[in-house]
């Protein structure tokens, strides 16, 4: 009885938390990515990505401006990585394609401003600092390991998008509106948060299901289950419509538009909106509705969107509509699979376990804290208040900022996806180098903490560097000849 009640428990925990993520995270942010992505494949020339992001364009160009644009995004592990794949996929170098990867969640300017406010601004310019310095050395160093595949994968996109050499008018316009429609959904900015109108309505029993959903998906913040609401119930609801929708409006969309394609992309712009407001059950008999700045900035634009889209090319709205939906395909379902794996996992990892081994900075602690990371997923932002928590309770600084650095790039389901895009090899070597620089960070920044001179600690980094340079530089010259392509 007691092992049935604990696999209940656990199987409780992994569909609250996937309940959870998809009513709180998915249609703010990651429907606005794969739409971006989608655009990026089928909308913009390899060109104009190659000119800035390419394997060829020089490092000092390359991955400043790589790490430049992903310091816009306020974005997560799940939703970076269909942007990632778009670039990637049209043409950008693995390094530098890599950096951005890295370094949007990491150290995105509202990352960081959150970062300094809660904590304090030594750790968000730490945070800043060596995001920035280990996201490019591990893209420079994916880019030297994997290089020959590199090659490859350049000529596969030469010959995939050859045909695709000058960008259309209004598609740039297309492309700011849905990056500015993920940054009106993720941003929490006064401006967007605050309300600006509120109203009562009749309330359609939704405090009962509010309360039924509360018994059943508790809030409990110490292991990141933020619960389900009844908005979020909605929306949940509105996604599956979404998903049946496309399927049959989507699936075959460069053979022509049909009811369900307009019923699909109706059913996503009625979904961001939702998700845009306040909605507060008082009562049986009433609740409040809040209209917020995040609702008036989405909903227009998706207007501008609607009348800009309208006046481009129809072949150019269908490929960009397939090409989005084709990530979607490839990517949801192990989103889903990820999302409930870790709710399952989540409850078995106890938080004071974690604090017992972090309240020193050793290589123990620091790795106690890439694993947190890792495996307690939290969307953006969130790992801040986490981490503001755990300080509170005893986490030394060093841990910290290793869990600072592993949360937001790393997570069971971003895995999964990545291994879909870049192969096994190359997805769990990326891995590997975040969770070994992660944990390089917090030792550098406990021992500052601790006392240790900053001339020291250079000089300490700059020998690992080195080392690292070196041993690769080794193998290469004594087995570059025996080194395996791996398939594309």
């Amino acid at each position: 009885m007691d092992i049935f009640s604990g696999l209940s428990e656990l199987l409780r925990s992994g569909f609250g938390n996937l309940a959870a993520y998809l009513a709180a995270h998915v249609l703010l942010c990651l429907v606005p990515a794969f739409f971006i992505a989608g655009g990026m494949t089928a909308l913009i020339p390899k060109e104009a990505i190659t000119r800035f992001l390419g394997r060829n364009v020089p490092k000092f160009i390359s991955y400043p401006a790589a790490a430049l644009a992903g310091s816009l995004l306020a974005v997560c592990s799940c939703t970076i990585v269909p942007l990632f794949a778009g670039i990637y996929r049209k043409g950008a170098g693995i390094g530098p394609a890599i950096t951005f990867l890295f370094f949007a969640p990491a150290a995105n300017i509202l990352a960081l401003a959150y970062t300094g406010v809660a904590i304090g601004p030594d750790l968000a310019l730490a945070r800043l600092v060596l995001s920035l310095a280990f996201g490019i050395g591990i893209g420079l160093i994916m880019a030297l390991i994997f290089s020959r595949q590199d090659q490859v994968h350049e000529k596969t996109t030469d010959a995939l998008f050859a045909k695709q050499n000058v960008m259309q008018p209004g598609v740039l316009l297309f492309l700011l509106l849905l990056v500015a429609l993920l940054l009106a959904g993720t941003f929490k900015i006064d401006l967007l948060t605050q309300t600006v109108y509120q109203t009562t309505l009749p309330g359609f029993g939704l405090n009962n299901l509010e309360d039924w959903l509360s018994s059943l998906i508790p809030v409990n913040l110490l292991l990141g289950e933020e619960g389900v609401s009844a908005q979020g119930a909605i929306m949940i609801v509105l996604l599956t419509m979404i998903g049946l929708t496309a399927w049959k409006g989507l699936n075959k969309i460069l053979d022509g538009f049909n009811r369900w394609t307009w019923i699909s992309l109706g059913l996503v712009a009625l979904t961001l909106m939702v998700g845009a407001l306040g909605i507060f059950p008082q009562s049986s008999s009433t609740l409040q509705l809040h209209i917020t700045g995040r609702f008036v900035a989405i909903v227009g634009l998706l207007i501008t969107l609607g009348y800009v889209g309208a006046r481009l090319e129809r072949r150019l709205v269908q490929e960009w509509l397939w090409e989005s939906w084709r990530f979607v395909t490839q990517i949801f379902p192990l989103l889903v699979a990820g999302v409930f794996a870790v709710g399952v996992i989540r409850p078995l990892i106890r938080p004071e376990w974690i604090e017992g081994v972090a309240g020193q900075n050793t290589v123990l602690g620091n790795l106690a804290g890439v694993v947190f990371g890792i495996f307690m997923y939290f969307p953006t932002l969130v790992e801040v208040p986490i981490a503001q928590m755990f300080l509170s309770l005893g986490m030394h600084r060093g841990p910290l900022l290793a869990y600072l650095m592993a949360d937001p790039e790393l997570s069971l389901q971003s895995i999964l996806i990545l291994t879909t895009i870049l192969g096994r090899l190359r997805a769990w070597t990326y891995v590997a180098w975040v969770a070994l620089f992660s944990l390089v960070a917090g030792l550098i920044y406990g021992a500052w903490v601790n006392g240790s001179s900053l001339v020291l600690l250079g000089a300490s980094l700059a020998l690992f560097i080195a080392t690292l340079i070196l041993g690769w530089n080794f193998i290469q010259r004594h087995y570059r000849k025996n080194l395996p392509v791996v398939p594309l």
